[in-house]
């Protein structure tokens, strides 16, 4: 993907379905804000996934951010969404999206909901999400908004996703959108064969890393610097159900 480019970004988390490819009683400058976004943010940075494009260019965005900062909702920036959490600058979700390579019929696995909008963008392209949050009134407002907005192909769950969600493994991808000091191995353990794992990794300093699992084992590939929320919760948390 010829990735070289070093990030120092705040980032956050995701969950639920499959909208609409325009959002009822939407005004047209948001059309507008979103191709532009799509155009000199993402497509500009060398993210050429044409699923992932339209993806960024239909789900609502400003939907997903607080009233406060609606009009912010496509520079490219995080913004915050409260309880110390962001939504994550439109690239990121965008190259963490394409570094998945999602297909249509594949079952997803998100760590860290946030607002919802990674999990919006994920549904449009994968069939299942699921999609996990620790705080509760994110989850909560994430699940409310996804089911208004008519997406249909996402599980969300309030609880720790350091564990992962066993239940419905194994998953074809699994993407992290809070940063462990290392690796949980529960989510590589949750990887089909073939599957992929994105994750930012890291303390104060972070690296976003692509695991793949293969018929030899996993590999490990680390592609650049970059700053997310810290993960919580851990190994000694039950998983959520």
């Amino acid at each position: 993907m010829g990735i070289t480019r070093t990030l120092s970004f705040t980032f956050a988390l995701g969950f639920f379905g499959v909208a609409p490819t325009v959002t009822p009683g939407e005004e047209p400058p948001w059309k507008k804000l979103r191709d532009a976004m799509v155009r000199t943010q993402i497509a500009a940075r060398d993210v050429g996934n044409f699923r992932v494009l339209d993806a960024m260019r239909t789900v609502p965005r400003h939907l997903f951010v607080p009233e406060a900062y609606r009009r912010k909702a496509y520079d490219d920036q995080p913004l915050p969404i409260g309880y110390d959490q962001t939504i994550s600058q439109p690239y990121i979700v965008a190259i963490m999206t394409e570094l998945l390579e999602p297909k249509a019929g594949d079952k997803v696995l998100e760590i860290g909901t946030g607002s919802g909008y990674q999990a919006a963008v994920l549904a449009r392209l994968v069939g299942s999400v699921y999609t996990i949050e620790i705080v509760s009134p994110l989850a909560e407002s994430a699940r409310a908004l996804l089911r208004d907005l008519g997406y249909t192909n996402v599980s969300v769950m309030t609880g720790d996703g350091y564990l992962g969600h066993p239940d419905a493994a194994p998953y074809d991808g699994i993407v992290v959108t809070a940063a462990p000091k290392e690796v949980p191995q529960p989510l590589i353990d949750q990887l089909k064969l073939g599957g992929r794992l994105v994750i930012p990794v890291g303390s104060f300093y972070q690296e976003l890393m692509v695991l793949e699992r293969t018929a030899k084992g996993v590999e490990r590939k680390t592609l650049f610097p970059v700053r997310f929320v810290p993960m919580t919760g851990g190994p000694t948390k039950k998983s959520p159900s």
